[in-house]
């Protein structure tokens, strides 16, 4: 059986930026726009969080059963592992994806945007079959899209239209820029996992693109959230601000540019998630004294 530190590493950690960022993005805007509800916002923020749990353990489950994970660079994988079952690994990414809905449902009947409900369900559906089901689109190199779609532009702009009614430019710059990040997030730990994903049929755009094709994808989206902070200043002076976070990125791109391999791109993945939540927290205070 998993030890409690066992499930901590199998629920990934090191991805919780990836639901947290967007979110306080996203709140940010909705000060802008005079419409931030406290509990509105944590409902959002403990929705994305579930998601992201949800989906880390169903992919544990998924690429377990599979036999993808039986070689893994990476952190613990708890079905590839042997740590826990594969049926209680399934018992939990439902549980969280559950709770997710559940949550989901919650926010949407106190706010009365009742027609978020189908967004909703999509994203609990694209967190299963991301590498879920018979034909995984994690498995054809659809993983970068669906997180920049789900983790950046869902995410933000829900979080800001649940409680104004509406999204600002500002907002969806935002979550462009969010869901870069957290494409890059994805980019670097695939970019690791290209000789066992390759060997394991798992076609990710990664493999697809090659080790060449992927750095140069991780550094495009690391620089187009500071375009969009670059293009939001003549309005928004303050977002200017985001700039600095840009520093934090020096260590990671000099690992991808310095044709880093292996163990080495890991703290990439954790660094390039600090970077993104570092960059959400400046432009969302930005916004908010805006």
């Amino acid at each position: 059986m998993a030890t409690v530190t066992e499930w901590i590493e199998g629920a990934r950690p090191r991805t919780l930026p990836n639901a947290i960022a967007p979110v306080l993005a996203g709140v940010g805007a909705t000060i802008q726009l005079g419409a931030f509800s406290w509990w509105a916002s944590l409902l959002a923020l403990l929705v994305a969080l579930s998601l992201i749990i949800g989906v880390n353990f169903a992919n544990d489950y998924s690429d377990g059963i599979r036999g993808t994970d039986a070689e893994r660079v990476g952190p613990l994988r708890l079905v590839g592992s042997g740590a826990a079952a594969p049926k209680v690994v399934l018992l939990a990414a439902l549980g969280c994806l559950g709770l997710a809905g559940v949550l989901g449902l919650v926010l949407v009947a106190a706010t009365g945007r009742w027609w978020l409900l189908t967004i909703g369900a999509v994203c609990v559906l694209g967190a299963w079959f991301y590498t879920g089901g018979k034909k995984p689109y994690g498995y054809a190199g659809f993983g970068e899209i669906a997180v920049f779609v789900f983790f950046g532009l869902t995410a933000v702009l829900g979080t800001v239209y649940v409680q104004a009614g509406t999204v600002s430019w500002p907002a969806l710059g935002a979550a462009v820029g969010v869901g870069c990040f957290s494409s890059g997030v994805l980019t670097a730990n695939n970019l690791r996992d290209i000789p066992t994903d390759r060997e394991a049929g798992k076609n990710t755009l990664a493999v697809r693109l090659g080790d060449a094709g992927t750095r140069r994808m991780y550094l495009a989206l690391v620089t187009v959230p500071y375009v969009i902070t670059i293009l939001l200043a003549p309005a928004h002076p303050l977002v200017l601000i985001a700039l600095v976070s840009a520093a934090m990125l020096v260590t990671p791109v000099r690992v991808i540019t310095g044709g880093g391999t292996g163990g080495r791109l890991i703290p990439v993945l954790r660094d390039t998630g600090m970077v993104m939540l570092a960059y959400s927290v400046l432009t969302a205070l930005a916004l908010a004294l805006s």
